[in-house]
């Protein structure tokens, strides 16, 4: 076969698999290990799996309760409040469905915020949120341990420099004998792959003394990125007690790989440990403001997860350490029935992964206080909204699988809520809606005073105004509950580092990040809205390679963006001031942010002027670690390698030698 008579591969043919054919890999240059083959079977729902250890989970129902009971109140009172508002004497059936909706959005939003709160108290007082220990960088370690990098059409020197970088730094700590690094891709066709194929041979010449560096590009991309990690499991999996999965723009420093792999090595019971990830690296204004958000209100609502999700938590897809022979075990993935979008490969295959950890007995546990793990993010709106629109059909396609027999009830609720979390929008938008068609009718139709022809006195249709003054204050703190809670954490951080100023500052970054996330929010419930509509309706969303590095618009590209947007807004718009100027400032953030979306997704794609680097920086801006300062540089050096004619040595491979 093509693989056993080249020269550069090293290992023994496998039998195929649903994930591959006999020849698996592409030319022109590949680099792998003995072959070490670890069965990965098919799940199947249907069929009860063997639990391997039982679990005590005493006492878990306290905070779980103190969430959805907690929500559960302040939705029944919202819906009581906005009852009395609607309802004169009998409600009509339009309000009644404004109520619905109404009452549906508040409660996800209250699901939330109060999760945040619970996060927010063990943070406040300084203690670990984590639900499992995170070992000290010093920990001995005696397992081995991969570093996986899934590309597909990423930038070759981006991924070289971090891998470098996170290499030197496991040398540092005299741990790169316990870590392999496989860069396992999936990019389709030959010039491309070529490219890719030169600096990962030069990489590996390079690092030849340090740590083993493995590439291969698969022939087929079948199931995606799960299927180009199970392959890996089924071929390499059993040399490994864990591996860790990065994505392209993925960085982590080398003390927290080894916490990481120290940690599964401390628990056995553990199958998957989920750091939090900060976003760092960007330059686009919209990238600052997801930076700032994600890294000042993040810690609460990451810290409240771990609180109620205890060792039944999620799993993000990367930055994540995981058992291998408990993933080849119990998380080999079905092909769902049906047609695209809900059927075919499972799309959002880390939720599905985690709960197929959670049925099989293994914890699924969450690090929040532990550093050095990192990533980056999409560089404006739209590029967010491709990436959106696909991420959408993943948790929708969960649909078909919330129900299966054989699931923890926290693993339904993890696929349950993911795919809420898309559907959400869409009642939101339905909401607003029904909001204008009650206020149109308010206009037009005539009211009844008298109900009927025994009443004397006649009953005037008024609103308390009273009511729905508390109604809004009482919303506006739920939804703004997160970002206060991480602006008095982020308080309490400038002064234990007795920084006046600091506060000053993070305070200007909430109320910047706050008037943009209401510009931009109304853009995403329409994008989703629409997304949400055209996956029931049976559209795929495809798979398309992620644009991460410079991503500034031109002002028509953002106005055609946009052009649905602008004009729903300003239908709206005019409705809402036929009505009354009332109506239009009660929806004018909804307003402007729709009638704004292109000038907004234009202004987001540019870099950050100087004043949004300073009011929006991030410790890690102000700070940076080290190993992002090191992996900067080397992508750098990379970058002028592949630019320049023969740049990148060519080194003899392990094989050859």
């Amino acid at each position: 076969m093509d693989e056993a008579v080249n020269e550069n591969f090293i290992g023994e043919v496998l039998p195929a698999s649903p994930y591959s054919s006999h020849r698996r890999d592409a030319g022109p240059w590949r680099h792998l290990p003995h072959s070490a083959p670890l069965d990965m079977p098919t799940q199947d729902f249907a069929k009860p799996v063997e639990v391997v250890a039982e679990i005590r989970r005493r006492g878990y129902w306290v905070p779980r309760t103190a969430i959805f009971a907690g929500a559960a109140v302040l939705t029944a009172a919202f819906a009581q409040e906005l009852f009395t508002i609607l309802s004169f004497v009998v409600i009509t059936p339009v309000q009644f469905l404004f109520l619905i909706l109404s009452t549906i959005a508040f409660g996800w939003i209250a699901i939330g915020s109060l999760s945040a709160a619970l996060g927010f108290l063990p943070l406040f007082t300084g203690e670990r949120p984590d639900t499992i220990e995170p070992p000290l960088p010093t920990s001995p370690l005696t397992s081995r341990t991969a570093l996986l990098f899934p590309v597909y059409h990423e930038d070759p020197a981006r991924i070289a420099g971090a891998v470098e970088a996170m290499v030197r730094e496991l040398e540092h700590l005299g741990r790169n004998q316990n870590f392999d690094v496989f860069i396992l891709s999936d990019t389709r066709g030959d010039e491309d792959g070529e490219k890719e194929a030169a600096v990962y041979r030069a990489l590996s010449g390079q690092l030849d003394e340090i740590a083993s560096i493995y590439y291969r590009r698969r022939i087929k991309n079948t199931g995606r990125k799960s299927g180009n990690i199970a392959d890996w499991v089924e071929r390499f999996g059993a040399a490994y007690e864990s591996f860790i999965i990065l994505d392209g723009d993925s960085v982590m420093s080398g003390g927290t790989l080894v916490s990481l792999a120290a940690a599964m090595e401390a628990d056995p019971k553990a199958g998957l440990i989920q750091t939090v990830p900060r976003l760092v690296g960007g330059e686009t204004l919209l990238q600052r403001l997801q930076q700032f958000a994600s890294n000042t209100y993040g810690p609460a609502v990451a810290a409240g997860l771990a609180f109620w999700h205890r060792d039944q938590g999620n799993y993000w897809g990367h930055n994540a350490i995981i058992r291998t022979t408990a993933f080849a075990e119990a998380a080999g993935l079905p092909e769902l029935a049906g047609r695209k979008p809900f059927g075919g490969h499972i799309m959002s295959h880390d939720f599905v992964e985690a709960v197929l950890l959670q049925r099989a007995g293994y914890g699924v546990h969450m690090m929040p206080s532990l550093e050095g793990s990192y990533e980056g993010m999409p560089p404006n709106i739209i590029d967010v909204v491709v990436r959106d629109r696909r991420w959408a059909q993943g948790n929708l396609q969960h649909l078909a699988i919330v129900s299966q027999p054989g699931l923890t009830p926290m693993g339904r609720l993890h696929l349950g809520m993911g795919a809420a979390s898309y559907l959400i929008s869409g009642v939101w938008a339905m909401s607003l809606i029904v909001g204008v068609v009650l206020a149109l009718q308010g206009q037009q139709m005539i009211p009844s005073y008298f109900r009927d022809d025994k009443t004397l006195f006649p009953i005037w249709p008024t609103i308390d105004p009273g009511a729905a003054l508390r109604l809004f204050m009482a919303t506006m703190i739920v939804v703004l509950l997160p970002k206060a809670l991480g602006l008095l954490l982020a308080w309490q951080q400038a002064r234990r580092e007795g920084t006046f100023f600091g506060a000053i500052r993070v305070t200007i970054g909430v109320l910047v990040e706050t008037v943009y996330s209401m510009l931009i929010a109304p853009i995403f419930m329409v994008t989703q809205t629409v997304g949400a509509a055209e996956i029931l309706a049976g559209r795929d969303s495809g798979w398309s390679a992620q644009k991460r590095g410079d991503g500034a618009l031109t002002f028509d590209d953002a106005m055609w963006f946009a052009r649905w947007h602008t004009a729903i807004g300003g239908i709206v718009g005019a409705i809402a001031w036929t009505v009354s100027p009332a109506l239009l400032a009660w929806m004018s953030p909804v307003i402007l942010g729709l009638v704004l979306a292109g000038p907004v997704s234009w202004l987001t794609s540019l870099k950050a002027g100087a004043f949004e680097r300073w009011a929006l920086a991030t410790n890690e801006d102000r700070k940076p670690p080290a190993v992002l300062v090191d992996a900067g540089h080397r992508s750098r050096d990379w970058a002028r390698k592949i630019a320049t004619p023969g740049g990148l040595t060519q080194q003899p491979d392990a094989a050859a030698a």
